[in-house]
């Protein structure tokens, strides 16, 4: 009788063990999700709910797939090549394409970052901070964060600082809205004729899937050094994150189109403060004030770490200069003093004086504008550099064009209804 020594001697993993396995490699996902629901998103679900109620709930839960599909894709490459998005781009590509992306990435971070330092900006100023204190307090704290020397510790910190952004279902459930209405809009008829409806659409659009996501967690699934071994568990940290991400980009346009929607939805939303003014009425002073606040102040946190990080990882590969949270200072001087040079800059244009919600929503549009060119590159790429063994199943190559063909649509659409 022949026996396999190797098969009978291989220790089998145990079901803790396989556990432990998954929940190292989860992190990238919910982290690049909790960033996804940032300062601009918030403000945008807020202004969504005050003038359309609950009618683009809908639209929430059928972006929790299609933004899957995309991160997912994220991972895949990264995971499987070992390589960042800039510099996989440029291998593949060439440089003056890798340069394309790069700069659509700094655009974008620069737009992010100064919705996030706004946000920050307008909670201090909720309690009588001074912008002058909260701003480069924010950005001291961020800069220090990096510098610790390790990829884990800051996603740990990223994690816990935006689970803050929890606090916003108490909000949904205090501000007492009615369900059925809530579901009755999932089928409702929708004003398809009017160009408001279709930028606020676009700007949700935007506030959903940004170019930065997609260099953020190729970056860090490298950065933290995931194998194949952890694909599966990397597919349930996105999914989770997915689904966070939109549901509490849903309970911010639920809670604010059961008070400010239904009683004045022509409300001046243009600042942090007016908001939260604005809610206090039905959350009560002190209840609404500090939940939007904190909740506020999370999401802005999370995500001007991701979005400095992922765009300091894109220029780091272009220049083929070391680019890692593992690194010290010393070891990636160009990494560490690009990282802190976009917060600076962010810092001084907010403290400039800008009002943030119409910037944010701004912000959000050109997002969906820029998009077709991430995407692009991203679904190019997944059908290049992907081994037999990860490559694009027929479905999916035709879920992702058809993904492409409508935000390309919508981003031509919001350029023609904006100019």
């Amino acid at each position: 009788m022949n026996i396999n020594v190797s098969k009978v001697n291989k220790p089998r993993m145990g079901s803790g063990k396989r556990f432990l396995l998954m929940l190292s490699a989860m992190g990238p996902g919910i982290v690049v999700m909790l960033a996804d629901t940032d300062a601009g998103s918030i403000i945008t679900a807020a202004q969504t709910g005050a003038q359309w109620g609950y009618k683009l709930i809908g639209l929430m839960l059928i972006l929790i797939p299609i933004l899957y599909i995309v991160q997912e894709l994220t991972t895949r490459i990264g995971i499987v090549t070992k390589k960042g998005h800039g510099e996989l781009i440029e291998e593949t590509f060439g440089k003056g394409w890798a340069w394309l992306s790069v700069c659509t990435l700094f655009v974008s971070t620069i737009g992010a970052l100064i919705t996030e330092f706004s946000g920050i900006m307008g909670v201090g100023l909720l309690f009588g901070v001074s912008k002058w204190i909260t701003v480069p307090l924010a950005v001291a704290a961020l800069i220090l964060l990096s510098v610790t020397g390790k990829y884990k510790v800051v996603e740990r910190v990223a994690i816990v600082v935006g689970a803050f952004e929890l606090v916003f279902i108490p909000a949904m459930i205090f501000a007492k809205p009615d369900y059925t209405s809530v579901m009755m809009s999932l089928v409702g008829s929708q004003p398809l004729n009017s160009s408001a409806y279709w930028l606020m659409i676009s700007a949700n659009v935007g506030a959903v899937i940004m170019p930065w996501m997609v260099f953020y967690q190729q970056g860090a699934v490298v950065d933290k050094g995931l194998t194949e071994k952890n694909l599966k568990a990397s597919r349930i940290d996105t999914i989770f994150g997915s689904i966070i991400t939109q549901l509490i980009c849903c309970v911010v346009i639920i809670a604010v189109a059961a008070t400010i929607g239904m009683k004045d939805p022509n409300a001046s939303l243009n600042t942090v403060q007016q908001i939260s003014q604005a809610l206090t009425p039905f959350l009560g002073e002190a209840t609404g004030k500090i939940l939007f606040a904190v909740g506020l102040t999370g999401a802005a946190l999370v995500a001007a770490i991701v979005v400095t990080l992922a765009s300091s990882w894109g220029f780091g590969e272009i220049f083929k200069k070391p680019s890692s949270l593992n690194c010290k200072w010393s070891e990636a001087p160009a990494f560490y003093i690009f990282y802190s040079t976009l917060l600076i800059i962010a810092g001084i244009i907010v403290l400039s004086g800008i009002p943030l919600v119409p910037l944010t929503l701004g912000v959000e549009i050109l997002n969906t504008v820029l998009l077709p060119i991430v995407l692009g590159f991203l679904i190019a790429l997944a059908w290049k550099v992907l081994p037999k063994k990860h490559a694009l199943h027929l479905w999916e190559k035709i879920i992702l064009i058809i993904i492409y063909i409508v935000i390309t649509v919508l981003g031509v659409l919001t350029l023609y209804l904006t100019f």
